[in-house]
Protein backbone atom coordinates (compact mmCIF):
# COMPACT_ATOMS: atom_id res chain seq x y z
CA UNK A 1 0.00 0.00 0.00
CA UNK A 2 2.68 2.75 0.79
CA UNK A 3 4.19 2.70 -2.66
CA UNK A 4 0.60 2.99 -4.21
CA UNK A 5 -0.11 5.34 -1.88
CA UNK A 6 3.04 7.50 -3.22
CA UNK A 7 2.04 7.15 -6.32
CA UNK A 8 -0.96 8.37 -6.31
CA UNK A 9 0.03 11.34 -3.50
CA UNK A 10 2.89 12.15 -6.72
CA UNK A 11 -0.27 12.72 -9.35
CA UNK A 12 -1.87 15.52 -7.29
CA UNK A 13 -4.20 13.22 -4.79
CA UNK A 14 -4.40 14.29 -1.14
CA UNK A 15 -4.03 10.65 0.84
CA UNK A 16 -4.60 9.98 4.40
CA UNK A 17 -4.70 6.22 5.54
CA UNK A 18 -4.92 3.65 8.70
CA UNK A 19 -3.11 0.63 9.39
CA UNK A 20 -3.44 -2.08 11.45
CA UNK A 21 0.27 -1.74 12.43
CA UNK A 22 0.06 1.64 13.62
CA UNK A 23 -2.85 0.64 15.82
CA UNK A 24 -0.37 -2.32 17.13
CA UNK A 25 2.13 0.37 17.15
CA UNK A 26 4.89 -1.72 14.68
CA UNK A 27 7.23 -0.31 12.15
CA UNK A 28 6.70 3.82 13.45
CA UNK A 29 9.74 4.74 11.19
CA UNK A 30 7.50 3.95 8.34
CA UNK A 31 4.33 5.80 9.68
CA UNK A 32 6.89 9.11 10.61
CA UNK A 33 8.33 8.63 6.96
CA UNK A 34 4.62 8.45 5.75
CA UNK A 35 3.47 11.68 8.05
CA UNK A 36 6.85 13.50 7.23
CA UNK A 37 5.25 13.23 3.47
CA UNK A 38 1.72 15.06 4.31
CA UNK A 39 0.30 11.77 4.45
CA UNK A 40 -2.23 12.02 7.57
CA UNK A 41 -2.78 8.83 9.78
CA UNK A 42 -5.94 7.50 11.69
CA UNK A 43 -6.72 4.89 13.82
CA UNK A 44 -8.47 2.05 11.87
CA UNK A 45 -11.63 2.96 13.67
CA UNK A 46 -13.48 4.41 11.26
CA UNK A 47 -12.68 7.74 12.59
CA UNK A 48 -10.82 8.86 8.98
CA UNK A 49 -13.58 7.96 6.66
CA UNK A 50 -16.84 10.59 6.72
CA UNK A 51 -17.65 11.67 3.34
CA UNK A 52 -19.00 10.46 0.58
CA UNK A 53 -16.45 11.73 -1.41
CA UNK A 54 -13.49 10.05 -0.44
CA UNK A 55 -11.83 6.95 -2.23
CA UNK A 56 -11.20 4.41 0.38
CA UNK A 57 -8.77 1.55 -1.31
CA UNK A 58 -8.40 -1.59 0.91
CA UNK A 59 -5.57 -4.28 0.80
CA UNK A 60 -6.67 -7.93 0.55
CA UNK A 61 -5.90 -8.09 3.98
CA UNK A 62 -8.42 -6.28 4.98
CA UNK A 63 -12.22 -7.67 6.03
CA UNK A 64 -15.51 -6.53 5.45
CA UNK A 65 -15.58 -6.13 9.38
CA UNK A 66 -12.70 -3.63 9.46
CA UNK A 67 -14.54 -0.46 11.07
CA UNK A 68 -13.04 1.70 7.95
CA UNK A 69 -14.72 -0.60 5.71
CA UNK A 70 -17.97 -0.28 7.56
CA UNK A 71 -18.03 3.69 7.81
CA UNK A 72 -17.12 3.80 3.62
CA UNK A 73 -20.48 1.45 3.38
CA UNK A 74 -22.13 3.51 6.09
CA UNK A 75 -20.81 7.78 4.34
CA UNK A 76 -21.58 6.00 0.62
CA UNK A 77 -17.38 6.51 -0.37
CA UNK A 78 -16.24 4.72 -3.05
CA UNK A 79 -14.61 1.46 -1.91
CA UNK A 80 -11.58 -0.10 -4.36
CA UNK A 81 -9.23 -2.63 -3.75
CA UNK A 82 -5.24 -2.00 -3.75
CA UNK A 83 -5.32 -4.11 -6.88
CA UNK A 84 -8.21 -2.19 -8.66
CA UNK A 85 -6.58 0.98 -8.03
CA UNK A 86 -3.03 -0.16 -9.30
CA UNK A 87 -4.60 -1.43 -12.50
CA UNK A 88 -6.51 1.43 -13.16
CA UNK A 89 -2.91 3.82 -13.55
CA UNK A 90 -1.19 0.55 -14.81
CA UNK A 91 -3.01 -0.19 -18.15
CA UNK A 92 -3.79 3.44 -18.75
CA UNK A 93 0.21 4.11 -19.02
CA UNK A 94 1.46 3.75 -22.41
CA UNK A 95 3.64 1.40 -21.74
CA UNK A 96 2.57 -0.75 -19.32
CA UNK A 97 5.49 -3.71 -18.49
CA UNK A 98 3.79 -6.31 -15.83
CA UNK A 99 6.27 -8.62 -13.60
CA UNK A 100 4.11 -11.60 -12.58
CA UNK A 101 5.24 -15.36 -11.42
CA UNK A 102 5.37 -17.11 -8.11
CA UNK A 103 9.28 -15.93 -7.33
CA UNK A 104 10.92 -13.22 -8.02
CA UNK A 105 8.90 -10.04 -8.97
CA UNK A 106 10.43 -7.91 -6.36
CA UNK A 107 13.59 -7.98 -7.71
CA UNK A 108 13.32 -8.33 -11.47
CA UNK A 109 10.99 -5.08 -10.98
CA UNK A 110 13.79 -3.88 -9.36
CA UNK A 111 16.04 -4.92 -11.92
CA UNK A 112 13.89 -3.20 -14.79
CA UNK A 113 13.50 -0.41 -13.08
CA UNK A 114 16.75 0.27 -12.15
CA UNK A 115 17.72 -0.47 -16.34
CA UNK A 116 15.23 1.77 -17.59
CA UNK A 117 16.38 4.62 -15.30
CA UNK A 118 19.89 4.35 -15.74
CA UNK A 119 19.69 4.44 -19.55
CA UNK A 120 17.21 7.61 -19.11
CA UNK A 121 13.61 6.03 -20.12
CA UNK A 122 12.43 7.90 -16.34
CA UNK A 123 9.67 5.01 -15.66
CA UNK A 124 7.05 4.82 -13.27
CA UNK A 125 7.82 1.75 -10.42
CA UNK A 126 5.47 -0.12 -8.24
CA UNK A 127 7.56 -2.44 -6.30
CA UNK A 128 6.48 -4.83 -3.08
CA UNK A 129 9.79 -4.11 -1.88
CA UNK A 130 12.09 -1.07 -0.78
CA UNK A 131 14.63 -1.02 -4.25
CA UNK A 132 18.42 -0.12 -2.55
CA UNK A 133 19.13 1.72 -5.89
CA UNK A 134 16.82 4.59 -5.23
CA UNK A 135 17.10 4.43 -1.12
CA UNK A 136 18.06 8.13 -0.31
CA UNK A 137 17.83 10.10 3.47
CA UNK A 138 14.70 11.84 2.18
CA UNK A 139 13.13 8.11 0.66
CA UNK A 140 14.31 5.57 2.92
CA UNK A 141 11.44 3.59 1.61
CA UNK A 142 11.54 3.61 -2.21
CA UNK A 143 9.38 0.84 -2.89
CA UNK A 144 7.96 3.33 -5.68
CA UNK A 145 9.04 5.63 -8.18
CA UNK A 146 7.42 8.70 -9.99
CA UNK A 147 8.59 8.97 -13.82
CA UNK A 148 7.99 11.25 -16.41
CA UNK A 149 8.29 8.69 -19.16
CA UNK A 150 5.85 6.63 -21.06
CA UNK A 151 6.62 3.18 -19.37
CA UNK A 152 5.34 2.10 -15.74
CA UNK A 153 6.65 -1.17 -14.82
CA UNK A 154 4.60 -2.79 -11.80
CA UNK A 155 4.99 -6.51 -9.47
CA UNK A 156 1.53 -7.78 -10.09
CA UNK A 157 0.29 -10.41 -7.71
CA UNK A 158 -1.21 -13.63 -8.48
CA UNK A 159 -2.05 -14.94 -5.37
CA UNK A 160 -5.71 -13.53 -5.37
CA UNK A 161 -6.21 -13.54 -8.62
CA UNK A 162 -5.63 -9.79 -9.52
CA UNK A 163 -2.95 -10.24 -12.31
CA UNK A 164 -6.44 -10.62 -14.65
CA UNK A 165 -7.19 -6.98 -14.15
CA UNK A 166 -3.92 -5.80 -15.80
CA UNK A 167 -3.12 -5.10 -19.61
CA UNK A 168 0.54 -5.05 -20.28
CA UNK A 169 2.03 -4.25 -23.29
CA UNK A 170 4.97 -6.68 -22.15
CA UNK A 171 4.56 -9.73 -19.62
CA UNK A 172 7.21 -11.29 -17.60
CA UNK A 173 6.93 -14.77 -16.27
CA UNK A 174 9.74 -16.15 -14.26
CA UNK A 175 8.20 -19.28 -13.23
CA UNK A 176 4.78 -20.73 -12.19
CA UNK A 177 4.29 -23.10 -8.80
CA UNK A 178 2.71 -23.92 -5.40
CA UNK A 179 1.88 -21.06 -3.65
CA UNK A 180 -1.62 -19.39 -3.18
CA UNK A 181 -3.33 -20.72 -5.29
CA UNK A 182 -3.71 -24.84 -7.26
CA UNK A 183 -1.46 -25.23 -9.89
CA UNK A 184 -4.65 -25.40 -12.07
CA UNK A 185 -6.08 -21.76 -10.68
CA UNK A 186 -2.55 -20.03 -11.60
CA UNK A 187 -2.29 -21.81 -15.53
CA UNK A 188 -5.48 -19.94 -16.33
CA UNK A 189 -4.30 -16.76 -14.27
CA UNK A 190 -0.79 -16.87 -16.60
CA UNK A 191 -2.45 -18.32 -19.55
CA UNK A 192 -4.83 -14.95 -19.45
CA UNK A 193 -1.88 -12.71 -18.50
CA UNK A 194 0.04 -13.35 -21.44
CA UNK A 195 -1.95 -13.61 -23.77
CA UNK A 196 -3.05 -9.97 -23.38
CA UNK A 197 0.77 -8.57 -24.21
CA UNK A 198 2.02 -7.89 -27.38
CA UNK A 199 5.55 -9.71 -25.74
CA UNK A 200 6.06 -11.90 -23.40
CA UNK A 201 8.95 -12.91 -21.35
CA UNK A 202 9.52 -16.41 -20.25
CA UNK A 203 11.26 -18.92 -18.03
CA UNK A 204 12.49 -21.63 -20.61
CA UNK A 205 14.04 -23.88 -17.43
CA UNK A 206 10.11 -23.87 -15.81
CA UNK A 207 7.87 -26.04 -17.18
CA UNK A 208 4.68 -24.13 -16.39
CA UNK A 209 5.93 -21.05 -18.04
CA UNK A 210 6.78 -23.20 -20.88
CA UNK A 211 4.00 -24.58 -21.57
CA UNK A 212 2.29 -21.31 -21.45
CA UNK A 213 4.53 -19.82 -23.98
CA UNK A 214 3.83 -22.39 -26.28
CA UNK A 215 0.58 -21.36 -26.68
CA UNK A 216 1.90 -17.96 -28.33
CA UNK A 217 3.54 -17.24 -31.41
CA UNK A 218 7.27 -18.02 -31.43
CA UNK A 219 7.46 -13.94 -32.36
CA UNK A 220 5.71 -12.85 -29.29
CA UNK A 221 8.04 -14.62 -27.20
CA UNK A 222 11.73 -13.66 -25.66
CA UNK A 223 12.23 -16.22 -23.24
CA UNK A 224 15.33 -16.98 -21.42
CA UNK A 225 17.60 -19.85 -19.90
CA UNK A 226 20.49 -21.05 -17.63
CA UNK A 227 20.28 -24.67 -19.45
CA UNK A 228 18.99 -24.37 -22.78
CA UNK A 229 21.41 -22.69 -25.24
CA UNK A 230 18.05 -22.50 -27.96
CA UNK A 231 16.94 -19.76 -25.47
CA UNK A 232 16.77 -16.04 -26.75
CA UNK A 233 19.03 -14.96 -23.91
CA UNK A 234 21.14 -17.60 -22.39
CA UNK A 235 23.30 -17.45 -19.34
CA UNK A 236 26.22 -20.02 -18.60
CA UNK A 237 29.63 -20.27 -17.10
CA UNK A 238 28.03 -18.97 -13.89
CA UNK A 239 30.44 -18.42 -10.68
CA UNK A 240 29.41 -17.55 -7.42
CA UNK A 241 31.17 -14.70 -5.58
CA UNK A 242 30.60 -14.07 -1.73
CA UNK A 243 28.57 -10.68 -2.72
CA UNK A 244 27.42 -11.94 -6.33
CA UNK A 245 27.68 -13.94 -9.25
CA UNK A 246 29.42 -13.59 -12.55
CA UNK A 247 28.24 -15.29 -15.85
CA UNK A 248 28.60 -15.57 -19.64
CA UNK A 249 24.97 -14.05 -21.26
CA UNK A 250 24.59 -14.79 -25.25
CA UNK A 251 21.87 -13.01 -27.44
CA UNK A 252 20.83 -15.77 -29.70
CA UNK A 253 19.30 -13.36 -32.27
CA UNK A 254 21.77 -10.86 -32.60
CA UNK A 255 24.61 -13.24 -31.23
CA UNK A 256 25.80 -10.51 -28.79
CA UNK A 257 27.79 -11.72 -26.06
CA UNK A 258 28.68 -9.93 -22.84
CA UNK A 259 30.23 -10.70 -19.41
CA UNK A 260 28.20 -9.98 -16.51
CA UNK A 261 28.53 -9.40 -13.11
CA UNK A 262 25.99 -9.04 -10.34
CA UNK A 263 25.89 -7.24 -7.13
CA UNK A 264 23.55 -9.96 -5.64
CA UNK A 265 24.40 -13.42 -5.27
CA UNK A 266 22.31 -16.64 -6.60
CA UNK A 267 21.06 -18.96 -9.89
CA UNK A 268 18.19 -17.57 -8.93
CA UNK A 269 19.04 -13.92 -9.16
CA UNK A 270 20.63 -15.12 -12.88
CA UNK A 271 17.11 -15.74 -13.87
CA UNK A 272 15.69 -12.66 -12.41
CA UNK A 273 18.25 -10.59 -14.47
CA UNK A 274 17.93 -12.74 -17.35
CA UNK A 275 13.93 -11.52 -17.62
CA UNK A 276 14.62 -7.95 -16.74
CA UNK A 277 16.60 -7.72 -19.49
CA UNK A 278 14.58 -9.41 -21.88
CA UNK A 279 12.19 -6.68 -20.49
CA UNK A 280 13.98 -4.13 -21.55
CA UNK A 281 15.01 -5.66 -24.59
CA UNK A 282 11.03 -5.38 -25.40
CA UNK A 283 10.72 -1.98 -24.58
CA UNK A 284 13.96 -0.93 -27.19
CA UNK A 285 16.71 -0.92 -25.11
CA UNK A 286 20.29 -3.08 -26.52
CA UNK A 287 21.24 -6.25 -24.80
CA UNK A 288 24.22 -5.27 -23.99
CA UNK A 289 23.28 -1.42 -22.38
CA UNK A 290 20.92 -3.30 -20.63
CA UNK A 291 23.23 -5.83 -19.28
CA UNK A 292 26.18 -3.38 -18.25
CA UNK A 293 23.47 -1.26 -16.53
CA UNK A 294 22.40 -4.44 -14.52
CA UNK A 295 25.65 -4.10 -13.36
CA UNK A 296 25.12 -1.42 -10.84
CA UNK A 297 22.18 -3.18 -9.57
CA UNK A 298 22.54 -3.12 -5.73
CA UNK A 299 19.46 -5.07 -4.69
CA UNK A 300 16.50 -4.99 -2.87
CA UNK A 301 15.39 -5.36 0.99
CA UNK A 302 15.29 -8.30 2.91
CA UNK A 303 16.59 -10.69 -0.24
CA UNK A 304 19.57 -12.40 1.07
CA UNK A 305 20.33 -9.21 3.09
CA UNK A 306 23.47 -9.19 5.02
CA UNK A 307 22.59 -7.41 8.16
CA UNK A 308 26.10 -7.75 9.58
CA UNK A 309 28.55 -10.04 11.12
CA UNK A 310 29.50 -10.39 14.79
CA UNK A 311 31.48 -12.67 16.78
CA UNK A 312 32.23 -15.16 13.51
CA UNK A 313 28.31 -15.00 12.88
CA UNK A 314 26.92 -13.81 10.21
CA UNK A 315 23.02 -12.53 10.10
CA UNK A 316 20.82 -12.57 6.91
CA UNK A 317 17.70 -11.30 6.67
CA UNK A 318 15.64 -12.99 3.82
CA UNK A 319 12.15 -12.28 2.57
CA UNK A 320 12.12 -16.34 1.55
CA UNK A 321 8.61 -17.67 2.55
CA UNK A 322 7.36 -20.29 -0.05
CA UNK A 323 9.31 -23.81 -0.92
CA UNK A 324 10.27 -21.93 -4.42
CA UNK A 325 12.14 -19.00 -2.38
CA UNK A 326 13.65 -21.06 0.23
CA UNK A 327 15.30 -23.56 -1.65
CA UNK A 328 16.36 -20.82 -3.69
CA UNK A 329 17.87 -19.18 -0.58
CA UNK A 330 19.19 -22.28 0.95
CA UNK A 331 21.01 -23.18 -2.36
CA UNK A 332 22.12 -19.72 -2.66
CA UNK A 333 24.22 -20.13 0.82
CA UNK A 334 25.07 -23.34 0.45
CA UNK A 335 27.88 -22.20 -2.19
CA UNK A 336 29.59 -21.28 0.38
CA UNK A 337 31.28 -22.77 3.79
CA UNK A 338 29.35 -22.65 6.98
CA UNK A 339 26.74 -23.97 8.67
CA UNK A 340 23.02 -22.43 8.96
CA UNK A 341 20.49 -21.99 11.08
CA UNK A 342 17.43 -20.93 10.02
CA UNK A 343 14.31 -19.28 11.60
CA UNK A 344 11.81 -19.58 9.35
CA UNK A 345 8.38 -17.80 10.59
CA UNK A 346 5.04 -18.95 7.65
CA UNK A 347 3.29 -16.33 6.68
CA UNK A 348 -0.17 -17.71 7.49
CA UNK A 349 -1.88 -20.52 8.56
CA UNK A 350 -3.53 -20.65 4.94
CA UNK A 351 0.07 -20.71 3.16
CA UNK A 352 1.04 -23.22 5.88
CA UNK A 353 -1.84 -25.42 5.38
CA UNK A 354 -2.00 -25.18 1.29
CA UNK A 355 1.66 -26.37 1.50
CA UNK A 356 2.51 -28.42 4.49
CA UNK A 357 4.02 -31.49 2.62
CA UNK A 358 5.97 -28.84 0.29
CA UNK A 359 7.59 -27.21 3.13
CA UNK A 360 8.76 -30.42 4.55
CA UNK A 361 10.31 -31.73 1.75
CA UNK A 362 11.91 -28.00 0.81
CA UNK A 363 13.72 -28.25 4.21
CA UNK A 364 14.50 -32.23 4.32
CA UNK A 365 15.95 -31.89 1.02
CA UNK A 366 17.50 -28.15 0.79
CA UNK A 367 19.14 -28.69 4.43
CA UNK A 368 22.54 -29.92 5.15
CA UNK A 369 23.13 -32.53 7.59
CA UNK A 370 24.35 -29.79 10.15
CA UNK A 371 22.20 -27.48 9.17
CA UNK A 372 19.37 -26.50 11.97
CA UNK A 373 15.70 -25.19 11.46
CA UNK A 374 13.88 -23.08 14.31
CA UNK A 375 10.30 -22.02 13.77
CA UNK A 376 7.29 -20.27 16.06
CA UNK A 377 4.18 -20.12 14.72
CA UNK A 378 2.84 -17.91 11.46
CA UNK A 379 2.72 -14.59 11.60
CA UNK A 380 -0.89 -13.29 12.65
CA UNK A 381 -1.84 -9.70 13.52
CA UNK A 382 -5.98 -9.96 13.36
CA UNK A 383 -8.43 -11.40 10.98
CA UNK A 384 -10.01 -15.05 10.62
CA UNK A 385 -8.02 -18.35 9.78
CA UNK A 386 -8.14 -21.89 10.61
CA UNK A 387 -5.23 -22.99 12.63
CA UNK A 388 -5.58 -26.42 11.44
CA UNK A 389 -1.77 -27.25 10.40
CA UNK A 390 0.98 -25.56 12.52
CA UNK A 391 4.85 -25.24 12.54
CA UNK A 392 4.94 -28.57 14.47
CA UNK A 393 3.65 -29.95 11.86
CA UNK A 394 6.12 -28.78 9.32
CA UNK A 395 9.15 -29.78 12.25
CA UNK A 396 7.63 -33.09 13.00
CA UNK A 397 7.54 -33.98 8.86
CA UNK A 398 11.11 -32.58 8.47
CA UNK A 399 12.51 -34.51 11.91
CA UNK A 400 11.53 -37.67 10.42
CA UNK A 401 13.47 -36.92 7.04
CA UNK A 402 16.60 -36.66 9.45
CA UNK A 403 17.14 -32.82 9.73
CA UNK A 404 17.56 -30.88 12.91
CA UNK A 405 14.38 -28.83 13.61
CA UNK A 406 12.72 -26.86 16.88
CA UNK A 407 9.08 -25.29 16.70
CA UNK A 408 8.79 -23.20 19.69
CA UNK A 409 6.07 -21.31 21.32
CA UNK A 410 7.07 -17.84 19.91
CA UNK A 411 9.43 -15.91 18.01
CA UNK A 412 11.22 -14.52 21.44
CA UNK A 413 11.77 -18.42 21.94
CA UNK A 414 13.47 -19.50 18.66
CA UNK A 415 15.37 -15.87 19.11
CA UNK A 416 17.15 -17.74 22.62
CA UNK A 417 17.64 -21.24 20.60
CA UNK A 418 19.54 -19.10 17.67
CA UNK A 419 22.00 -17.64 20.15
CA UNK A 420 22.43 -20.76 22.19
CA UNK A 421 23.74 -22.82 19.15
CA UNK A 422 25.44 -20.27 17.15
CA UNK A 423 29.43 -20.03 16.44
CA UNK A 424 31.87 -18.92 15.05
CA UNK A 425 31.53 -19.09 11.64
CA UNK A 426 27.90 -19.83 11.55
CA UNK A 427 25.02 -18.40 9.22
CA UNK A 428 21.89 -17.26 10.75
CA UNK A 429 19.21 -17.09 8.18
CA UNK A 430 15.77 -15.03 8.90
CA UNK A 431 13.16 -15.79 6.76
CA UNK A 432 9.37 -14.89 6.04
CA UNK A 433 7.02 -12.46 4.70
CA UNK A 434 3.99 -10.29 5.72
CA UNK A 435 6.34 -8.88 9.02
CA UNK A 436 8.09 -5.97 8.75
CA UNK A 437 9.58 -6.71 12.40
CA UNK A 438 11.62 -9.45 10.96
CA UNK A 439 14.33 -6.95 10.33
CA UNK A 440 13.96 -5.68 13.87
CA UNK A 441 14.34 -9.40 14.72
CA UNK A 442 17.35 -9.94 12.63
CA UNK A 443 18.76 -6.93 13.69
CA UNK A 444 18.46 -7.57 17.45
CA UNK A 445 19.91 -11.16 16.90
CA UNK A 446 22.92 -9.46 15.53
CA UNK A 447 23.40 -7.46 18.32
CA UNK A 448 22.86 -10.35 20.75
CA UNK A 449 26.07 -12.69 19.16
CA UNK A 450 28.13 -9.41 19.20
CA UNK A 451 27.79 -9.31 22.77
CA UNK A 452 27.92 -12.96 23.88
Amino acid sequence: MLPLALIVQARGSAVEGSDRALDQGRTADKFEFLRARGIKLYPQDGSGITRADQIVVTSAAVEETVPDVQSARRVGAALLTRAELLAQLFNAAPVGIAIGGTSGKSTTTGMLGWILHHVGRDPTIMNGAVMKNFVTAATPFASALVGKGDIFVSEVDESDGSIARYHPKIAVINNVSLDHKSLDELRALFRDFIGKARVAVINRDNAETMQLANNLPAEDVIDFSLIDSRARLFASKLDPTPDGVTFHLKELESGSVVDVRLRVPGAHNVANGLAAIGAAMAAGVEVITAAKALESFSGIRRRLEVVGTANGITIIDDFAHNPDKIAATLATLHAFPGRLLILFQPHGFGPLRLMKDFFIDCFASNMRTDDVLVMPEPVYFGGTTTRTVTSADIVEGVEARGREAHALQDRAACGDKLVTLARSGDRIVVMGARDDTLSTFAAELLQRVGVR
